[in-house]
């Protein structure tokens, strides 16, 4: 029977439907005694009607809801409920109305209408088995852990005396938390095949068009059954053990494991027939899954599995064991005269080699496959796709990647593409962008303010050199390093070993240059491809970001091609960058260094980051990797209190730079980048509203902004003119932009003074240089003077409300520090952190100074600013999982109770990165 949104079956109030199958329909409800979702399936009419089916239900209903295991959907309760019919009233169904009331002739209640038997079970989030096998076969990491899972649900089923009989895909849901079984023992003799059927008069029946799958279709039940179901024999464990073997099979090969082109031979498929080897389908299986499945499908019962627990012991054995579970399974030969040799790429098996697999090809005289397999992050990980997700050893036997849980930390994890796990490299928090060495036995990169390196097998991380926050790189089979120290710098070369970097390229201004990254050396090992970014100038071809290619012997470079995306050579001869976010290949000649042909896809919907940073990566040996999904450059703001705890969340999820509060507490001023066009402007929300005005609108970017102490202006730094100038606009967005200070270099106001008369500014007053300075802004008079220049970058300037105080972090020790120096002409500099940092901040009072240590962490430093200066020891102010992003992405209020913080939104579901061998053969297909 059909209900509708806000009937109410006793206390639970339908809301929407969910699916239906053989065993009636399932809803989405509110049980609103318990204010809380459930999922109630409708039982068949048919079955209401069966007082032995009723009385059997009920009891085996009681001992499934006992049933507590993690990997089993939770029954919540059994009921039966009156839907009245016209005329009867609807009051019959209300959460105080009971089946005897509902008996009464007392006129209040009536027995006119339809009884409704139904189930009270734990919704669960996810995606179901059979969805998720319409997109083909699981790794065999998923294999196994979801397959051990199943395994440990029917034990737990089992123990208690309680048999599946449908066990399939249908009733398996895919969840964050892992695998949950459904529909435990809802009929003793299967919901769809009595013991009294016979196979005859189920053959008679046409053949269905839907896949044998669908749940509900005869099919899609009998795919999964038993001979001894099919023969109307009992049934026992062993049955779901087979039904197990079959979901197996599908879960590892993507095929079921019986086939017909009707019923009839569908079900001798099942009685007579033995499934195709898994070696055949996929060779690099680990041969012991093959010998686990094949005995589940075993036609007699005594000659299966006789308990599931010892399946599941040998799933997780080989989980441990990996491809070396057993011996090597044989390719079976296809033809007598030409052997067919099918390399399934498996994420959680071994990945042969390009030359190998060549050398296999050129012997047999078949052209290679392109073949796609994923690889997951570890258990309870996400990749860290801010850092640079994915790199590949030049051999293609490993792959380096940054991983996080949920606490935030991050570290640098190598998986061998032979074997089912990944190791974390100890030493390695916080790292970023990852790269490899020419041989594929070290990896570089960033951590704690350094470029580091690490062997791939473990081992204690070697300092390369100062890095305050590196942008890609690459190692040459000379031992030379190429990389970008900062996201304003240029590139650098140092010795792998260590040393001095010496400046490699140089900042064009007259191209509006603001920082080259990403290298990635040609064949020769001397010139190389590097991002440049730029802004933006329409009328000059050779303006804005690009792919340029340079050299190590020589300052000259030479622009290939409009790009705002890194790029990477590969050994096939290829160019591989991105359009948008489609990952293209053009074909390129290493000696004339010149592009030929046109761009060709090679996969569409990849994931970005920050518009600039790297994708995806390939190997020498002719293995891509890559990582799809939609843009993770999300984030939210929120305010955090000092002891961690969550206050409140404001507006809705975006690309938000650089968040500051305003003065009385109101509003949040941000940098939100429009996802469509990359340009960002100035946004206001408003905190207790939670409404979002915009407030730039020119097509430049917009960022940085400030406020002035009387919250009247929002000052921020804009593009429009040049490479950056400061500007102000009423807060209330009435009025035009005014001019503050233009400069024909970087200039960023990051400060004022409480009387809003003076403000630190952070520029670049020399062509070319890529170190910033610091300056004081006259605001009345529009003009500002140089207040430190070194040949260090000095950053981030604020001053102190009284403007006699400066803090600021600087290069001059080798790494970025903080610092506070006198401006009232007493004199006087203190380094105020101990181990790095940048981004100061005062506290409204000043007792405290806050700042971002390297790691991401708030550290802060009591301060008594006087004739006499006092700062305390740095401690731990606290870890709130601020935005790895350029600018200020936290704000102090005036008491400092709590923090304003951009936060990078965690993807609901982590998108896996997907392995392709042989790509080049799928170029233009």
């Amino acid at each position: 029977m059909t209900l509708s949104a806000g009937t109410r079956l006793g206390p639970y109030e339908i809301v929407s439907p969910l699916g239906a199958g053989g065993m009636g329909e399932v809803w989405r409800a509110k049980d609103t005694r318990l204010e809380r979702e459930v999922a109630i399936k409708i039982l068949p009419a048919d079955f209401a009607a069966n007082v032995q089916f009723k009385a059997r239900f009920e009891r085996e209903a009681k001992t499934i809801s006992q049933l507590n295991h993690p990997n089993v959907c939770t029954l919540f309760d059994v009921g039966e409920a009156v839907i009245p019919t016209s005329g009867a009233r609807r009051d019959l169904l209300s959460a105080d109305s009971s089946p005897a009331s509902r008996d009464r002739n007392d006129g209040s209640a009536t027995t006119d209408g339809v009884t409704i038997n139904f189930l009270i079970m734990e919704l669960i989030e996810g995606e179901s088995l059979a969805d998720r096998l319409l997109k083909g076969a699981l790794p065999l990491e998923l294999v196994l852990r979801h397959g051990a899972e199943i395994a440990s649900a029917l034990d737990a089923a089992h123990r208690q005396g309680i048999v599946h009989r449908d066990l399939k895909p249908g009733n398996v849901m895919l969840t964050k938390s892992g695998a949950k079984l459904l529909d435990f023992g809802l009929a003793k003799s299967g919901p769809l095949l009595s013991s009294t059927s016979s196979v005859s008069q189920l053959a008679d029946n046409p053949t269905e068009h839907k896949p044998l799958t669908e749940q509900g279709t005869i099919l899609g039940t009998f795919q999964y059954m038993a001979p001894e179901q099919l023969e109307g024999q009992d049934a026992d464990a062993r049955t779901d053990i087979f039904a197990f073997g079959a979901v197996l099979y599908e879960m590892a090969t993507g095929r079921r494991a019986f086939q017909g082109k009707n019923k009839t031979s569908l079900i001798a498929a099942i009685v007579s027939s033995t499934p195709t080897p898994l070696s055949e389908i996929a060779p690099l299986t680990p041969p012991a899954l093959d010998h686990v499945i094949k005995k589940c499908l075993a036609k007699d019962a005594d000659d299966r599995w006789q308990s599931i627990r010892d399946v599941a012991d040998q799933l997780a054995w080989i989980g441990e064991a990996g491809s070396k579970a057993g011996e090597a399974a044989p390719v079976l030969a296809k033809r007598k005269t030409k052997l067919r040799v099918a390399w399934g790429l498996h994420a959680a098996t071994a990945l042969v080699t390009l030359a190998a697999t060549l050398g296999v090809v050129q012997a047999m005289k078949q052209p290679p496959r392109v073949v796609r397999s994923t690889l997951l992050p570890p258990d309870k990980t996400n990749f860290d796709s801010m850092s640079g997700v994915l790199a590949l050893s030049p051999d293609g036997r490993r792959a380096a990647f940054v991983a996080g849980g949920d606490d935030g930390k991050k570290m640098l994890w190598v998986r061998s593409l032979d074997a089912l796990t990944a190791q974390p490299l100890a030493g390695t928090d916080g790292a970023s962008f990852p790269f490899w060495s020419p041989d594929s036995r070290f990896i570089a990169f960033y951590s704690g303010g350094k470029l580091r390196k690490v062997d791939a097998n473990g081992g204690p991380p070697q300092a390369i050199c100062d890095a305050q926050s590196g942008r890609g790189g690459a190692w040459n089979a000379e031992g030379r390093i190429l990389f970008t120290p900062t996201p304003t710098d240029v590139l650098y070369r140092v010795p792998a070993a260590g040393g001095k970097p010496v400046a490699v390229t140089v900042l064009d201004p007259k191209h509006d240059e603001t920082s080259h990254r990403h290298p990635s050396f040609l064949p020769d090992g001397i010139h190389f491809l590097f991002l440049i970014e730029a802004g933006d100038k329409t009328d000059d071809p050779e303006s804005g970001f690009g792919l340029w290619i340079g050299s190590l012997e020589s300052k000259e470079k030479t622009r290939l091609l409009s790009t705002n995306s890194s790029a990477r050579y590969s050994r096939t001869g290829h160019v591989l960058f991105l359009r948008d976010r489609t990952l293209v290949a053009q074909r390129f000649d290493a000696k004339s260094l010149k592009l030929e042909g046109d761009a060709v896809p090679v996969a569409e919907n990849i994931a970005r980051t920050l518009r600039w940073e790297t994708p995806f990566s390939v190997s020498d040996t002719g293995l891509l990797a890559f990582q799809a999904g939609a843009s993770s450059d999300l984030s939210t703001l929120l305010l955090v209190a000092r002891d961690g705890k969550e206050l409140k969340a404001f507006g809705k999820q975006a690309d938000y730079r650089s968040p500051a509060l305003s003065n009385d507490g109101r509003y949040i001023a941000a940098s939100l980048v429009d996802q469509a066009t990359g340009k960002a402007d100035i946004w206001v929300l408003d905190v207790e509203r939670g409404t979002s005005t915009r407030l730039t609108f020119d097509p430049a970017d917009e960022m940085a902004p400030i406020w002035s102490p009387d919250d009247r202006y929002i000052y921020f730094t804009s593009r429009r003119q040049g490479k950056g100038d400061i500007f102000r606009k009423q807060s209330s967005g009435i009025g035009a932009e005014e001019v503050v200070l233009a400069d024909p270099e970087w200039s960023m106001l990051m400060s004022l003074t409480a009387d809003g008369k003076f403000g630190g500014v952070m520029t670049q007053n020399v062509p070319g240089k890529t170190e910033w300075d610091i300056s004081l802004l006259n605001v009345d008079e529009r003009k500002s003077m140089v207040l430190l220049q070194t040949p260090f970058s000095e950053l981030n300037p604020k001053l102190s409300r009284d403007g006699k105080w400066l803090a600021y972090n600087a290069s001059e020790s080798g790494r970025a520090e903080v610092y506070v120096q006198r401006l009232d002409g007493e004199g006087g500099k203190w380094q105020i952190s101990t181990d790095g940092g940048t981004r100061p901040r005062w506290s409204r009072d000043e007792r405290e100074l806050v700042f971002l240590s390297p790691d991401s962490k708030l550290m802060v430093v009591d301060m008594a600013l006087g004739s006499i200066f006092k700062a305390s020891v740095p401690r731990l102010f606290m870890d709130p999982g601020i935005r790895p992003a350029l600018g200020y992405q936290y704000d102090l209020p005036d008491d400092g109770s709590f923090v304003l913080v951009n936060r990078a939104v965690d993807q609901a579901v982590v998108e896996p990165v997907t392995l392709v061998q042989n790509w080049t053969e799928g170029l233009g297909k």
